[in-house]
């Protein structure tokens, strides 16, 4: 219950019993759009390939491992009989042996042989390597296992490259740290027998595309030395698995998805909350409606993980979960944050404190979705579906492993992609239909790589490193970047390319964040795209549950200087958008309706920011943000509409309908994307420059784009169909979060008028 306050900790029921009181409790019951029970699973066993030398079967019994799964056995007899393998099983199933055994089994064989692991954080880079040098320590065999990575000491890495069997790494470290200076590698790349990628749905998007280029250079420099190392690949569910491994590896694979991990008896309930203002169709913030979930479960000291999809939304809970489980003086705390931002220290107390109990709830971002070892939790609570189904299920993952009874609980946002798996439940627990897609083509993307590679071995000009390498080449040497002697192209500028090229974003400046005082500290960091958003002058700044006042942001200098307050509001800042249309790639013209996708620049800056009263979100104040212009250039799917489209809809609805239907697709899209709602935008243009017509825009949040606005036109009628279906249904009256967004006033006529257009736009469809 809302402002409930527990003086201590229940002493555990039965978790059954727990799930029973939540479910049919009056305050919770109504607003349950499923809750749907997945039973335990028993395991499914194979004896061991007759290749694994007896003295690794032995250390596995050391570790309560007496026989493998048969997902696992598939995957070891793949990988020692030469072929690329990707695994595809749930979280907590054991994918990790499907790529030590084979590893350590070629070790064991040719000492010389070496291994390259690389995860996409080094949080679990750190964490794949303890576990595995826990299975080389009770192996008892001369097998060196390293982290290589920033936070790696500079007279540790010598010994690193001349001993290291297997090192652990992450893309940004190969990229920028190994690739760039092989020679000092050549131990490693001249034996290189085995690269494992895990998380490999994570590579998708700009990052995926910039790795697949990464994983280019790396099988170059393997060439020069004479190596030709098979890939093994992990992953969450997606459609695609074995497309996005070809794709990102550029060799063939072989799927391994049949799962042989038992699995415990898990809860999967969905919660719409319930709307507060049926008018306006104003919904309880999920925020709130996962707080007050979350308290009952800790209350009841069931061990929680509270998954929220941005740091204030982090630092917002974390502030109202320990103000609902007060504690006595001297007593730790129970709640604990996780993000990007704190420091590595911090981060590694939290994970050592969910494994050992001592702590018993994390508010996170999706930062601990990925497979970090923070023990057996029993419950999970995602604060708004994070927009893609592999993410989901990571999260709902994190709670339960192969025994006894767990609990996920999908609270829906009012946003349209919130609602939709609210009504549509069995999206949520259906097969994924998502792909993970990459562009290694991307134009910006290939340059760049394609400067680093020339850095680190010359080209010669018949070599392939993608479509069209000898015209880039050309370009390049006519810059004055590369030069050509006969038919090699030679590096010839003074810079060191790697280090102006992020693997993430179009720009690699992060901002720091520095508490003032007479010893002032390094708080924490931001990066560049959030900045003007959080770390503005006057902005309230959140860092594990306390709030700090940002004094001065230093753009040119990159620094924020904050101090500490306590306040009871907090800052949200507004962008203002331009789009201009540079060219169209495609196009389909139907009665009154044109849809097409190409190449946009977008122009944004920070204008104002308001000031939010903490659990009401009461607007108290505002204030002006002074921070320059930015433009990127990047692509986009966009609709037109000419007068029949319009006929029927008031002028001055126009522009109302508009800002509605792009707001819905925006949200919708990711139903066919494997991307975060916040990778797309939109804009509405009630006559654009380009198309002198109506026009909405959705464009990809990154910098040349990664084919999501292609997907988007070649979705057209399936993206238009669900929207039309969810604004159909939708029981809200002039429009709300979960349709085309709130209307204004009485007889805002947004919702009316988007309903029209989408009508149109059907009609017009071809049967």
């Amino acid at each position: 219950m809302a402002g409930r306050r527990e003086d201590t900790v229940k002493k555990q029921l039965p978790l059954a019993e727990i799930l029973d009181s939540l479910r049919y409790d009056p305050e919770f019951r109504a607003n349950f759009t499923a809750w749907h029970e997945i039973p335990p699973l028993e395991a499914q066993y194979a004896e061991f390939p007759a290749e694994i030398d007896e003295r690794l079967r032995t250390a596995l019994g050391g570790h309560g491992i007496e026989r493998l799964y048969t997902h696992q056995v598939a995957a070891v007899e793949a990988a020692l009989s030469g072929r690329n393998v990707v695994v595809v099983t749930p979280t907590a199933s054991g994918k990790t042996l499907c790529y030590n055994l084979p590893v350590l089994q070629t070790i064991l064989a040719n000492p010389d042989a070496r291994a390259l692991y690389f995860f996409p954080t080094k949080a679990l880079s750190q964490d794949q390597m303890e576990e595995l040098h826990d299975l080389v320590t009770t192996l008892g065999a001369d097998i060196k296992t390293y982290t290589y990575d920033g936070d790696t000491p500079g007279e540790v890495r010598r010994k690193i490259r001349e001993a290291g069997h297997v090192v652990v790494t992450n893309p940004d470290m190969l990229h920028t740290g190994i690739l760039p200076h092989h020679t000092k590698w050549v131990k490693l790349f001249e034996n290189l027998k085995y690269v494992v990628i895990d998380e490999l749905h994570q590579y998708r998007g700009v990052f995926g595309s910039h790795v697949a280029n990464v994983i280019r250079r790396l099988q170059r420099i393997c060439k020069f030395y004479g190596s030709n190392p098979l890939f093994i690949c992990c992953s969450a569910t997606i459609a695609n698995p074995r497309e996005l491994a070809e794709n990102l590896v550029q060799r063939p694979f072989t799927l391994v998805e049949r799962n042989g991990a038992p699995r415990g008896r898990k809860v999967i309930a969905v919660y719409n909350p319930p709307v507060v203002n049926r008018e306006l169709g104003i919904r309880q913030s999920s925020l709130n409606a996962a707080r007050m979930i979350a308290t009952r479960l800790l209350s009841s000291g069931v061990q929680t993980i509270v998954f929220a999809p941005s740091r204030v939304r982090v630092e917002l809970l974390l502030r109202y979960l320990r103000d609902a489980l007060p504690r006595r003086v001297g007593e730790p705390q129970k709640v604990e944050g996780y993000r990007g931002g704190y420091l590595p220290s911090e981060r590694r107390a939290v994970e050592r404190g969910l494994r050992e109990g001592r702590i018993l709830g994390v508010v996170s971002t999706n930062a601990l979705e990925l497979g970090i070892d923070i023990g057996c939790l029993q419950a999970s609570v995602l604060t708004g579906y994070p927009g893609t189904l592999a993410s989901a299920w990571q999260q709902m993952g994190r709670a339960g492993r192969r025994t006894g009874l767990s609990l996920a609980v999908v609270v829906a946002s009012s946003s349209p992609l919130g609602q939709y798996v609210a009504l549509n439940p069995d999206y949520l627990l259906g097969k994924s239909p998502e792909e993970g897609r990459i562009d290694p083509e991307n134009l910006l993307v290939r340059i760049s790589h394609v400067k680093c590679a020339a850095f680190e071995l010359p080209f010669r000009v018949d070599e392939d490193f993608g479509p069209e390498t000898d015209e880039l080449l050309e370009l390049l040497s006519r810059e004055n970047v590369l030069v050509r002697s006969g038919n090699t192209y030679h590096w010839m500028a003074e810079a060191f390319p790697a280090e102006g090229v992020s693997l993430r974003s179009a720009a690699i400046d992060n901002f720091v964040v520095i508490e003032k005082g007479p010893k002032p500290r390094l708080l924490g960091e931001v990066d560049r795209p959030s900045a003007p958003l959080l770390i503005h002058d006057e902005a309230i700044y959140m860092h594990s549950g306390s709030q700090y006042h940002v004094d001065l942001l230093d753009w040119k200098e990159k620094k924020a200087y904050v101090r500490k307050v306590d306040v009871d509001y907090y800052t949200d800042a507004n962008l203002a958008v331009d789009l201009e249309v540079l060219d169209s790639f495609a196009r389909e013209e139907r009665s009154g309706i044109v849809a097409e996708h190409g190449e946009v620049a977008v122009k944004w800056v920070a204008t104002i920011f308001k000031k939010l009263k903490l659990l009401t979100n009461e607007n108290v104040g505002w204030g002006k943000i002074q921070i320059p212009e930015e433009t990127r250039h990047t692509t986009a799917y966009w609709l037109s509409f000419d007068d029949r489209a319009l006929e029927g809809i008031p002028q001055a609805r126009v522009q109302e309908g508009l800002s509605g239907l792009a707001h819905l697709l925006r949200h919708i899209a990711p139903v066919f994307l494997l991307c975060d709602p916040r990778d797309l935008q939109e804009v509405a243009q009630v006559r654009s420059p380009f198309t002198q017509r109506p026009t909405i825009f959705v464009y990809e949040n990154q910098p040349g784009g990664v084919g999501m606005a292609r997907r988007l036109f070649a979705a057209h009628e399936s993206l238009i169909r669900v929207a039309l279906d969810l604004v159909t249904r939708c029981e809200c009256e002039n429009g709300c979060p979960g349709c085309v967004g709130p209307g204004i006033g009485p007889s805002a006529g947004n919702k009316e008028a988007a309903h029209k257009l989408l009508e149109r736009i059907t009609s017009h469809a071809p049967a």
